[in-house]
């Protein structure tokens, strides 16, 4: 008797067989995301790629300039061409129609372009350097030979949820792990007692578009962002409710440590519990040291003077400039500062709204950079101003007739400092109205491939593995570090 199989006799006959397998592999990639996280969990031990939950100190791709971040970030678009890039010709032509054609200018409602909208403040040059900078900035300003202003920043959407999802995550799609996210899942954090990522958040309100602005994505939870109070105790509970020996307290720690390995050996590949428990581990261990490091009692009256606190303009954003510096000084990895909402948002009486925010910030961040300098942090320590996109040349109509401008995505200013970025330094050039980039352009992912650099992390190399696509910040495309405005 013939023991082998019968030849398929038709593609009907084929079909039918290889069926089983085709739904055999849908069932075992439907059980990889029930039981496993996904197929990601299961493929992240590719060469570069860091481990998962791994919050210790990890060796950068090359010599690091810097080993922290913070992150001032300016809700809403602050104008380039009324604070930091001057523009003498749109000055001239004030009152005037826009002498284009009015479609290039990328707003989404053209009915609602007014005339041309000369510079609000008045312009001087600052430091040895000679950069510009307007009088709503006296404090900023001294710090000139400090910054390297990149006046040729542009992104793809200007509308506002797309263009701060693309500054903090790259993309102009909600779900992406955000820039801070990407930091501490390639480099871990030097302070295992406080969180690697932290938010700093307004009394006023939070950010506009929220937690999405610190989100980890589809990286492991454990790399998001912890936001603190901005309030009253920044973190809640941080004192145990009883006192009781240290013997009997670190006998319970081991015991739930061990309680927590069996828990977890019994459930690989669990990304949500393995952030559950290192949250858990965390707020143990800062009982010890968080207090230390946000109470700022202990900081001098000449410090706190400098950042502005005691002040009723400066003293909120002041407080957490100074929490912001006690934080990288012990170690944390990134910090993030943000505004209500979208307060630089200036479509309606720029004038007055964008000095009523310089009051708030200018003299905070100028004492944040001269105390990181001070100290010593400055050099470690990559300091980063702006928003998500600028402001176009013209007004806008409003309620209050014309006099804001509307959202510019073609051009808008931000600024680093420290962190081996070359001081005294201003990059790129707009056109005669400061609406479009014309030299030197710097794209959001150039932006942060330039940023990871510094940090000693290598774009290329920096990715997570998901669905079997290497995930990265910086997208598809190569970016540019742009090399030319390193130290």
């Amino acid at each position: 008797m013939n023991s082998q199989p019968e030849p398929l006799s038709s593609r009907r006959d084929f079909f039918a067989r290889t069926s089983d397998g085709v739904m055999g592999a849908a069932l075992t990639h439907l059980l990889c995301q029930d039981f496993f996280g996904g197929t990601a969990a299961l493929a992240n031990d590719a060469p570069h790629a860091p481990r998962q939950y791994d919050l210790k100190p990890k060796q950068p791709h090359h010599p690091p300039a810097a080993t922290s971040v913070i992150q001032l970030f300016m809700n809403g678009g602050p104008s380039q061409m009324d604070l930091f890039d001057p523009k003498p010709v749109l000055n001239k032509m004030d009152g005037k129609p826009f002498p284009g054609n009015i479609e290039d200018l990328g707003n989404s409602n053209t009915t609602s372009i007014g005339e041309m909208l000369g510079g609000q403040y008045k312009f001087a040059r600052h430091g040895e350097s000679g950069m510009w900078m307007a009088d709503v900035l006296p404090e900023t300003a001294k710090m000139a030979d400090e910054l390297c202003l990149i006046n040729s920043m542009w992104t793809d959407h200007p509308n506002h949820d797309n263009a701060l999802y693309k500054i903090h995550s790259g993309r102009l799609f909600m779900g992406y792990p955000t820039l801070g996210s990407w930091t501490v899942y390639g480099l871990g954090t030097e302070n295992q007692n406080l969180p690697a990522y932290v938010v700093l958040t307004d009394p006023l309100g939070a950010p506009k578009n929220g937690t999405r602005n610190w989100t980890s994505g589809f990286l492991p939870p454990t790399y998001q962002g912890t936001r603190l109070r901005p309030t009253g105790s920044p973190i809640l509970n941080l004192k145990p409710q009883y006192d009781q020996p240290s013997a009997v307290t670190e006998s319970a720690r081991k015991l739930l440590n061990q309680l927590d390995s069996i828990h977890r050996d019994e459930r690989p590949h669990y990304p949500l519990l393995d952030a559950r428990i290192e949250s858990y581990s965390l707020a143990a261990r800062m009982q010890m040291s968080a207090t230390e490091a946000l109470d700022l009692s202990s900081e001098s009256k000449h410090t706190l003077t400098d950042y502005g606190i005691g002040e009723q303009e400066t003293d909120s954003y002041g407080k957490r400039c100074l929490l912001a510096r006690r934080l990288v000084e012990r170690g944390v990895r990134f910090v993030q500062i943000f505004l209500e909402e979208q307060p630089w948002d200036s479509h309606a009486d720029l004038t007055a709204n964008h000095r009523a925010m310089c009051q708030r910030t200018d003299k905070p961040v100028a004492g944040l950079l001269r105390d990181l300098k001070q100290r010593g942090l400055l050099d470690s320590t990559l300091v980063i101003w702006g928003g998500e996109f600028g402001r176009t040349p013209t007004t806008q109509k409003s309620a209050n007739g014309f006099s804001g401008r509307d959202h510019n995505m073609q051009a808008f200013t931000s600024w680093m400092a420290g962190g081996g970025i070359k001081g005294g330094t201003t990059y790129g050039v707009t056109d005669e109205f400061g609406h479009s980039v014309v030299e030197n352009p710097v794209s959001v992912h150039d932006f942060h491939a330039t940023i990871l650099h510094q940090l000693g992390l290598h774009h290329q190399e920096l990715f997570y593995t998901r669905s079997g696509l290497e995930e990265r910040l910086t997208g598809v495309n190569p970016p540019r570090v742009v090399k030319e405005i390193l130290s």
